[in-house]
């Protein structure tokens, strides 16, 4: 596998997240699904509607989401609605939780599971446009491209089936690297299901050491960087790495100890070995 592209710009703007998307040259077809974080209450990181509203109408996208599988305003499809509309988003974009209906399976020849579950709606969608906020994550490490098409497209049954490396009942307790491991797979799996009808975009601002699910989060500590782009999420989350490793801000310390106390970049090595992209990237500046 060769170099992807990876885009970036250090603009963080609206005007710019549609720039990032047009530099990616990739014309989305039919139905377009666009999945972001819908954050859970009480978070103050995660990238609000106003942001997003001009790239979401630029691509005429449907905003998508999945339910959690744990406790918290996100953990059923009413709760769910609930945090949509609390936090704007039904104001800027039609809205779908996509498991709202139940499940649907996706074969995947992974390195710990063979089925990711994910939203029966999921079925409704031609492409996607993944919106990602780059940051920390208590368990992940981080999260980016591959977290958002992994745990963040699953079903509620199928995050604990993820985590829980098939067995979702051992959700917290399941071996840590087999559960990057099975991150993987599912990035794999909705990566065969769209067939080069997906693009990525991660935003590296606001960045806690906590992920928009936490109630309650650490406020940033590391100054922001920019938007980066890419066809190829493993490409994509590997350059915001580096970038985090790269920056002169002393508040990087914090992150990267969240990382890599994680092991975090075993997602991104596990994501490389499946062959859903290459941690090779060239970078052009927008």
């Amino acid at each position: 596998m060769g170099k992807s592209k990876v885009y970036f710009t250090k603009e963080i703007t609206s005007e710019a997240m549609v720039k990032m998307y047009e530099a990616l040259q990739v014309s989305l077809q039919g139905k377009v699904a666009v999945k972001l974080h819908s954050g859970e209450v009480g978070n103050q990181n995660f990238l609000r509607p106003p942001f997003m509203k001009p790239i979401i109408d630029h691509v005429h996208g449907t905003i998508v989401e999945s339910n959690t599988a744990y406790e918290g305003k996100r953990n059923t499809t009413k709760a769910h609605w609930e945090t949509m509309k609390l936090h704007g988003w039904t104001d800027i974009a039609p809205v779908d939780i996509l498991d709202e209906d139940g499940d649907m399976e996706l074969g995947v020849d992974g390195k710990q599971i063979k089925t990711n579950y994910v939203g029966s709606h999921m079925k409704n969608y031609d492409s996607m446009l993944v919106l990602s906020h780059f940051k920390g994550h208590p368990m992940g490490g981080f999260g980016g491209a591959l977290k958002n098409i992994s745990i963040g497209i699953a079903s509620s049954y199928g995050k604990a089936y993820i985590h829980g490396v098939g067995k979702p009942d051992e959700f917290w307790t399941a071996d840590h690297d087999a559960f990057l491991e099975s991150m993987a797979d599912a990035s794999k799996s909705i990566m065969d299901y769209y067939k080069g009808q997906i693009v990525f975009i991660n935003v590296m601002c606001n960045m806690s050491v906590d992920c928009d699910c936490c109630a309650v989060a650490e406020d940033p500590k590391i100054k922001d960087i920019g938007i980066l782009a890419s066809n190829d999420p493993v490409a994509l989350d590997q350059a915001c790495l580096d970038f985090v490793y790269q920056s002169e801000d002393p508040g990087k310390a914090d992150l990267i100890e969240r990382i890599e106390s994680r092991n975090g970049v075993h997602t991104v090595e596990a994501a490389e070995e499946l062959g859903v992209g290459s941690r090779e990237y060239e970078l052009i500046s927008i």
